[in-house]
């Protein structure tokens, strides 16, 4: 499609991260891709240079009050942009996580089904009208008084508080209880208090059980230390004066308050274990106040109304518009008015091949390409012109039979008088731009320049372009390695989500795909279903929930455990491996240096020197995270956060260190001529031939060369990676290990973020995994990738409801030939 352009945008100077002084000219009214290989500075231009200074330009035109309650970028470093539109940055990263933040909110559609339940909904006889805030479980007015609109309540249970019911509460019964000084002030409080600590909590009586664990009276009583029951007694008969005064707290008090109001996360996750959650009693799980679900339409309350798909929200209100087409009163009037909003407002989402959601569908249960697309629709409605979109690889998680209503959208956007710029690596897409803006040669410093800019068609004479490769077919397909299996791991009975009673067989000794368009089951059978089952019958323990928070344990609360069971092949699994895109790290602290584990031999040899042994220097010296050797100014992060008062805090450089984290008498301690700053500050390539002669170092860097990760810095903070790097970094600390048979690896859509080449690089180290005697079982929907896979797992044949189960399963050849699969026309 030829489209006019309405002038240029000219970038000059571009200095952000890699970017190496950029100057490019991007047409306006335009598809435009960026790509490049991963890390090569695609984003940098996109997001960090133009949605930045986008953003700046219409922060100054915002009250300084204003200005500082909202979430700032950094300004770029540029010397000008000319001819940027307002930008709409459409991320692949979500906010804060919310209970309270569903399908139906982000979209703004529960806003208009409110309004119609208000005005159009049927009331019991003589019921006064409830407002639309009525029905909100986000105010005071609609919310259940109960669990405030929640839908679930926190509360503790005797079993959970007292798992030993032999033991005496001074050997610990009450086990939910503070340790420390804490529980020793509770027993000698109870002592006080005339109950007996030294007999086994099964022989008091059910009312002391029930005042200890559940009062919430707090009574202060003199306590005496080091006396038992008998000497307590005496003590009082004889108005003997207390050690001191002890106040007492019940132990669903202490696990209540403790989780609601604790800053200390390790005190959070302690009594987070104590606590049941459970449905509200008040509202049976539906958040709202009972005259509010007492209004029905269609037949049902807003509740469940919210937990239809979208699909049956579309169908159930054009049977709804359909049985008042012919009616004029006011009921009739608002149904057609409100009722013709939401179908239009769904109908983009639908498009968008999201109409299994539902409204109620919590956004923290989303995977970033949904939420992406979820706000591209809400975008689509609000008929914006004049604008540029900027969006984080739109097509991630997305099957490529929904490509072509994505690339629809962008068509629609366009034709509206708004620009669209997408950073990706899907070649469909990238064929459908007008124009490409390709970023390298290569990844990191290697990286940061333009190779190409012009008509996508074009792309093709760019000699130093990687993506031209990939483009024009210029690079042979993925080898298909054709393996019989070595075996089988037989599910049963698998429930879970769309799942219901499915038999799964998966082959071991290869790599297979699950493929399925979007919302098909892929990820309830292998991330959750397969996952699960493997680690219950290997004994794994689940890990420790970090970040525990309110909105995680409701979160793990709703997630039903999988059904079913493995009836054999697990002679074959050892180990298993969950290889996914979540950071490997949420603090500036976490490192690739200190993930992989390499910076423990690092700073052994820097304790090794002779000046770090006259000093008295241990390894610990060398960690920015222990004061003793860390700099005490920016406490080892290499920066301090500025406060400004109208503006955002700003991170500087410290002015003590210099961002090297660490102070002077640790920084004077050289190996090899270099501080430990400057080892942190090295790329891995260049980490490669200063450590050459050091084994242990070179394990970990040359599995990360490997996995096409040279470019990264060693000291590169974990919140600066993209899931698919930290997804290669969790890769490349599996590939250094010495023993990897029997392993089973699971992969959730490893290709996310990945430029082709990358790809060809992650399918040799799979196929190594595979050689060397160990299974890889993966989510994925890049075509090439399924193709070159030994098996195919299709899931479907559509979303939700209408899918949960095997369409087609065997060899890429095999389903190839599936005339009810709709991943089979994508094989090559």
């Amino acid at each position: 499609m030829t489209r006019k352009s309405d002038g240029h945008l000219q970038v000059r100077g571009a200095r952000v991260h890699n970017l190496k002084d950029l100057s490019v000219d991007i047409p306006r009214n335009k598809i435009v891709a960026f790509t490049g290989v991963s890390g090569s500075g695609k984003s940098s231009l996109a997001f960090a240079t133009l949605y930045a200074e986008a953003q700046h330009r219409y922060l100054d035109s915002v009250s300084p009050y204003a200005r500082r309650l909202i979430d700032q970028i950094e300004k770029p470093d540029v010397d000008s942009i000319e001819g940027l539109p307002p930008a709409v940055g459409l991320h692949q990263h979500r906010g804060a996580p919310s209970i309270r933040s569903t399908v139906g909110s982000i979209t703004t559609i529960f806003n208009s089904l409110r309004m119609l339940y208000s005005r159009a909904g049927d009331y019991p006889p003589g019921q006064s009208i409830i407002y639309a805030d009525g029905f909100s479980t986000n105010t005071v007015e609609g919310a259940c008084e109960q669990c405030h609109g929640i839908g679930s309540v926190f509360d503790v249970t005797e079993d959970k508080l007292v798992p030993d019911t032999r033991l005496t509460i001074r050997e610990g019964a009450v086990s939910a209880w503070p340790g420390a000084w804490q529980g020793k002030n509770l027993v000698r409080v109870l002592l006080s208090l005339d109950i007996d600590v030294d007999i086994p909590w099964q022989d008091l009586t059910q009312s002391t059980r029930e005042w200890i664990l559940f009062t919430d009276d707090t009574p202060q009583v003199p306590v005496y230390r080091n006396y038992n029951l008998a000497q307590t007694r005496k003590a009082k008969e004889e108005e003997e004066p207390g050690s001191y005064k002890g106040k007492f707290v019940s132990a669903r008090r202490h696990v209540l308050e403790t989780f609601k109001t604790s800053q200390k996360e390790k005190a959070k996750q302690r009594v987070a274990q104590y606590l049941n959650v459970t449905v509200c009693p008040e509202c049976e799980g539906k958040k709202l106040k009972k005259n509010a679900l007492s209004v029905k339409l269609c037949g049902l309350d807003i509740s469940a109304f919210s937990r239809l798909s979208l699909t049956d929200v579309v169908a159930r209100l054009n049977v709804l518009l359909d049985s008042v087409a012919q009616q004029t009163d006011e009921r009739a009037v608002v149904i057609r008015n409100i009722a013709n909003d939401i179908v239009t407002r769904i109908a983009p989402i639908i498009a968008l091949g999201l109409g299994y959601l539902s409204l109620e569908r919590s956004t923290t249960t989303l995977s970033a390409g949904e939420l992406q697309r979820l706000r591209l629709a809400t975008q689509l409605k609000s008929k914006l012109f004049g604008v540029v979109y900027i969006m984080d690889e739109p097509s991630a998680g997305l099957h490529p039979h929904d490509i072509n209503a994505l690339l629809t959208a962008f068509d629609n956007l366009v034709e509206a008088g708004n620009t669209v710029f997408v950073v990706e690596h899907n070649l469909r897409v990238i064929r459908h731009a007008d124009w490409v803006v390709d970023i390298g040669p290569d990844a990191g410093t290697k990286g940061g320049e333009l190779v190409f800019s012009g008509p996508a068609e074009q792309l093709q004479e760019a000699s130093g372009s990687i993506t031209s490769r990939y483009l024009f077919e210029q690079t042979p397909p993925l080898k298909q390695h054709n393996r019989a299996p070595q075996g089988w791991l037989s599910l049963k009975a698998i429930h879970k989500n769309n799942l219901d009673g499915l038999d799964c067989d998966f082959p071991m000794g290869t790599i297979t795909t699950v493929t399925g368009i979007s919302g098909s089951g892929k990820s309830s059978l292998v991330s959750h279903a397969l996952v699960e089952l493997v680690k219950d019958a290997i004994g794994t323990s689940k890990e420790d929930k970090t970040d525990i928070t309110e909105a995680t344990l409701l979160e793990s609360n709703e997630e039903k455990p999988v059904g079913g069971y493995i009836a054999s092949g697990m002679e074959r699994i050892k180990r298993l491996v969950v290889v996914n895109q979540a950071p490997i790290g949420r603090t500036p602290r976490s490192n690739l240096a200190t993930y992989t584990g390499l910076f423990d031999h690092v700073r052994k040899l820097f304790a090794s020197t002779s000046r770090a042994r006259q000093r008295g220097y241990d390894a610990g010296r060398f960690s920015f995270n222990v004061a003793k050797g860390r700099c005490a100014n920016c406490e080892g992060m290499g920066f301090v956060s500025v406060e400004l008062l109208f503006m955002p805090s700003v991170y500087s450089p410290c002015s003590v260190c210099q961002t090297k984290r660490y102070n002077e008498e640790t920084l004077a301690v050289k190996w090899q001529g270099l501080s430990i700053a400057d080892v942190l500050a090295l790329s891995v390539d260049q980490a490669r031939e200063v450590f050459a002669n050091e084994a242990a170092v070179c394990r970990a860097l040359d599995v990360l060369i490997k996995v096409g990760l040279g470019y990264l810095r060693l000291g590169q903070p974990a919140t600066e990676l993209s899931g698919g790097e930290a997804q290669r970094i969790k890769l490349a600390t599996e590939l250094k290990r010495a023993e990897k048979k029997n392993t089973l690896y699971v992969l959730d859509e490893p290709t996310t973020g990945l430029h082709p080449a990358d790809i060809s690089l992650l399918m040799e180290h799979l196929n190594t995994l595979v050689e060397e005697g160990s299974s890889v079982v993966m989510v994925e929907h890049n075509m090439q990738v399924a193709a070159a896979s030994d098996y195919i797992i299709d899931i479907g044949p559509d979303a939700g409801e209408a899918g949960g189960k095997i369409v087609a399963q065997g060899t890429p050849a095999q389903v190839a030939r599936c005339v009810n699969s709709k991943t089979a026309p994508f094989i090559a």
